[in-house]
């Protein structure tokens, strides 16, 4: 298993989900997105696993203006602006390879390991 987090070392449900892999004693990697964040391939590719780019977008999300902005874009157009603004996702987003999840997901979790 080869497991990703990203997100904020803030986001309570981040921490969650560290906890959760720590306790089971699985090997994960944290990336933080105000330092590093996603590449282009990475996010596309999340954002297939999880249905669309849509399901990435955290509604209470402090910069509304762009998360206003990304709902009316096309996809090809949406992807550049979440990359250049990646405080617009929704966090965690974990990752194993293919699959991944928005948000805290133990009952996904569960079925990776």
């Amino acid at each position: 298993m080869n497991i990703q987090i990203f997100g904020t070392k803030k986001c309570f449900d981040t921490k969650k989900a560290e906890r959760y892999f720590k306790e089971r004693r699985v090997k994960y990697q944290l990336i933080d997105l105000r330092e590093k964040g996603m590449s282009r391939g990475e996010l596309a590719s999340v954002a297939q696993a999880v249905k669309g780019l849509d399901t990435l977008l955290d509604p209470d999300a402090k910069d509304r203006q762009t998360l206003a902005l990304v709902r009316y874009l096309t996809d090809a157009q949406k992807l550049d602006k979440v990359l250049e603004n990646q405080q617009i996702l929704k966090t965690p987003v974990v990752r194993n390879g293919r699959q991944a999840t928005v948000g805290y997901r133990p009952d996904v979790w569960k079925t990776w390991e």
